[in-house]
């Protein structure tokens, strides 16, 4: 949210075409600068972290999911309370309240970000959006392929 005003804040920049990005737990943290920032004018979220808390950690042992997973397996009467601590940071929830029209994408083979966490945000997302899926990639998601996306979305809605 800083970064969008200190953008906006520059004289050669106009207001009505700036757009967030990010790849991993970037793309997690550009949807909730999406939701928190309710005039972008896009979003680009490259195979988004920290969506889907619940779902990413009971089917991936990938770090950081392994640790929840790990505290979870001692401290078993604490899962609801962990689940909801963690709603606060969840892309799924973002994705509710973002209304810039949005690029994801997501990679088949991501442990990281395993895809269903992924279509968990896309599915859940409020304004215009449109995913490119990767089937046999993983966290890399489509590398130069993602960059040449997202340059093809910032164009058609910043330009």
């Amino acid at each position: 949210m800083r970064a969008v005003a200190a953008a906006r804040s520059l004289a050669l920049v106009d207001d009505a075409r700036v757009g967030v990005t990010g790849t991993s737990q970037g793309g997690g943290i550009a949807l909730a600068v999406a939701a928190l920032v309710p005039d972008l004018a896009a979003v680009v979220a490259r195979v988004p972290f920290l969506c889907d808390f619940p779902r990413a950690s009971v089917i991936t042992d990938a770090l950081p999911y392994r640790e929840l997973g790990q505290y979870l397996a001692t401290n078993r009467l604490k899962v609801a309370r962990v689940h909801d601590v963690l709603s606060y940071f969840d892309g799924v929830n973002f994705a509710k309240r973002a209304t810039a029209p949005v690029t994801m994408t997501a990679a088949l083979m991501d442990p990281i970000c395993p895809p269903s966490t992924v279509f968990a945000a896309y599915n859940n997302y409020a304004g215009p959006k449109e995913i490119t899926v990767w089937p046999y990639n993983g966290h890399e998601g489509g590398a130069w392929e993602d960059d040449a996306l997202a340059l093809r979305a910032f164009g058609e809605h910043l330009a």
